[in-house]
């Protein structure tokens, strides 16, 4: 079973403000590599560079060039899913369909579209079915001692 990482997860293991959730982001992520069990979109990467390096309240997660370093090993680490012109169509029927804005709908078409039985995100309501798609969010199903 695959599930697809939404960005949150990926922000997460980097951010220190959050130290449980911070555990939770590494374990899944480790063992996601272990296990070949984890795939991350496309628009994830772009939106990890973008949420680690940008000051909120003076706070910056990562500077440019070690999110842009910490990518590059994500793309080595994780199968990449990459948009067509049938997951874009599916997402914007998705936002109609399940009320989710456009980058939520675009993350649940790429799990959609690829078979994946499960997004791991804090975006969505946990364990929700949204058409084939179980949303799960990793804070809430894992022990405060991961």
């Amino acid at each position: 079973m695959a599930a697809l990482v939404d960005t949150n997860i990926l922000v997460y293991r980097f951010d220190g403000r959050f130290p449980h959730k911070q555990r939770i982001a590494t374990h899944l992520l480790r063992t996601g590599i272990l296990s070949d069990a984890l795939r991350v979109p496309h628009q994830a990467l772009v939106e990890f560079i973008a949420a680690t390096t940008r000051s909120i309240r003076g706070h910056v997660i990562l500077s440019l060039n070690d999110a842009l370093r910490e990518a590059e090993e994500l793309l080595t680490q994780f199968p990449i899913l990459y948009p067509n012109e049938t997951i874009v169509r599916n997402a914007v029927r998705g936002c109609a369909a399940y009320q989710l804005n456009s980058f939520d709908a675009h993350l649940w078409s790429y799990a959609e579209f690829y078979g994946l039985d499960e997004i791991l995100t804090e975006d969505f309501q946990h364990g929700r079915m949204y058409g084939s798609v179980r949303a799960v969010n990793p804070s809430l199903t894992h022990a405060r001692t991961a």
